[in-house]
């Protein structure tokens, strides 16, 4: 027999997105359920974000041992225990995990239920014998690795970011298939740690800028990581020598076989029809309101199949507040300030308009500006001899989007998000005092590079003689 509770709010989904509901709503003084089958956390905290960059953590400090020789220090192979790397790695999220707690959940007032959700009708979800009946349902439920369906890909043992983590030994040669964030970040990482790697994709980063994304593949394979572009893969085989990628051209052996193609909406359980609720494979419609067709129905975060960040997912949270909590029902959500980062090392991040997309919106009515890492004292001093920034900006000087490929890119982005979220024009980043000398200072110098032209222009010239004359 089933058991009913009745609620004002319940959260569908225990990953960023829905705790940062599930608390905030909680201590408003809601009625908050929150249903979640797997580990509190989500993919960010289990098998995401945290892992990979204690992971990425790792091969950076045994990638200090090898180049150091340019600051008079002589180089070595380090010794790795990946073992302890392995450990490393889940203290990093044993660390984090009593924040994402039931534990600490129920002290908030949530009624966590450690079930999976599923809908029965449009206003009421079964977790288990439970049964919920509550105002408002928010689906948080994120996303999972997607699989192609490669030929015999069902006939060779592989890995994904829900399994590679649990790795207690260095793979020999890594095969990555795909060409994305995850798949780049984690074939550095392994490289840096010992491993071959090779990485399979028809292409990379494909979303990003081509001038700046040269800059970073540049760097991956100077440190020695094989890419095939455009490569199709015929076969997929496993022998006594390995995992066995058969391409048109030639045969890749590796010891282990990432796949890193893409994320897929956790929807399959959720019985979204049967709430009324419109979806596609590539996830829930939602409004800019991020309701979806059945009004007392909020999606979130990957589940939406639309820029799978952690920090969109809190971003589409603090929306869900103030809609149904403080009655804020005006609130939208507006993603021109969205950032994006890959962690490689250099690391390459945007936010706002790319080059590309600019042209498209506004043809020729843009300005773009550039600086060179090179160019700038403190890179000199570190050694840093790759890195751009680019900024895009109206013809009236509003900032309409960034992209950074350089050491600390992913920490450089935050000033210009801020400047894009408030409508900021390039004059106030060009009137930015940067202490001297950091790496911040390719921001200045891009956005003082605005007025170059027109400072020593034959028409600034003469104006500057005549005050001579006057004064």
């Amino acid at each position: 027999m089933s058991n009913t509770i009745k609620a004002d709010i319940c959260v569908i989904g225990a990953g960023s997105g829905g705790l940062s509901v599930a608390a905030g709503a909680a201590q408003l003084g809601k009625n908050v359920v929150l249903l979640e089958g797997g580990k509190m956390g989500g993919d960010c905290l289990n098998y995401g974000c945290v892992p990979s960059k204690a992971l990425i953590a790792a091969g950076n400090a045994a990638q200090k041992f090898r180049s150091p020789e340019k600051f008079g220090v002589t180089p070595q192979n380090p010794d790795i225990n990946y073992e302890k790397v392995h450990d490393h790695i889940h203290s990093v999220i044993a660390e984090i995990e009593p924040h994402d707690s039931v534990e600490r959940f129920e002290g908030l007032g949530v009624n966590v239920i450690q079930r999976y959700g599923e809908f029965e009708d449009p206003n009421t979800v079964r977790a288990g014998d439970t049964l919920i009946k509550a105002k408002r349902f928010i689906i948080a439920t994120g996303s999972s690795p997607s699989v192609p369906p490669l030929p015999n890909i069902d006939k060779v043992p592989y890995l994904t970011n829900e399994s590679i983590f649990d790795l207690k030994e260095t793979p020999k040669h890594l095969i990555v298939i795909g060409g994305g964030p995850i798949g780049l970040e984690l074939a550095q990482s392994y490289k840096r740690l010992g491993s071959a790697v090779t990485v399979i994709a028809l292409g990379f980063l494909e979303n990003e800028d081509p001038e700046l994304k040269d800059i970073l593949l540049k760097s991956l394979k100077k440190e020695g990581i094989n890419f095939k572009e455009n490569a199709a893969i015929k076969d997929i085989l496993q022998n006594e020598k390995g995992i066995n990628i058969n391409l048109e051209t030639e045969v890749v052996t590796g010891s282990h076989l990432l796949i890193a193609t893409g994320r897929k909406p956790n929807i399959e359980k959720l019985s979204l029809e049967k709430a009324n609720v419109e979806f596609s494979k590539h996830g829930i419609k939602v409004g800019e309101n991020l309701r979806t067709s059945n009004k007392s129905i909020y999606a979130i975060g990957d589940v939406t199949g639309w820029a799978g960040f952690t920090h969109k997912a809190g971003y589409d949270a603090g929306i869900i507040i103030r809609r149904i909590v403080f009655g804020m029902f005006w609130a939208k959500a507006n993603y021109k300030a969205l950032p994006h980062a890959t962690y490689t090392s250099p690391p390459l991040a945007g936010v706002g308009l790319s080059e590309k997309e600019a042209r498209a919106k506004h043809g020729d009515q843009i300005t773009v500006l550039r600086w060179d890492f090179a160019e700038n004292d403190r890179a000199k001093a570190m050694g840093i001899k790759d890195g751009l920034i680019k900024v895009i900006t109206s013809k009236k000087g509003l900032i309409l989007g960034v992209s950074i490929v350089g050491e600390n890119a992913d920490e450089l982005l935050a000033t210009w998000t801020l400047a894009i979220n408030e409508g900021l024009k390039i004059g106030s980043m060009a009137n930015v005092i940067s202490p001297y000398p950091t790496l911040g200072e390719v921001s200045k110098r891009a956005a003082s590079s605005y007025y170059t032209e027109s400072l020593f222009s034959d028409r600034t010239k003469k104006i500057v003689k005549w005050l001579s004359f006057m004064g």
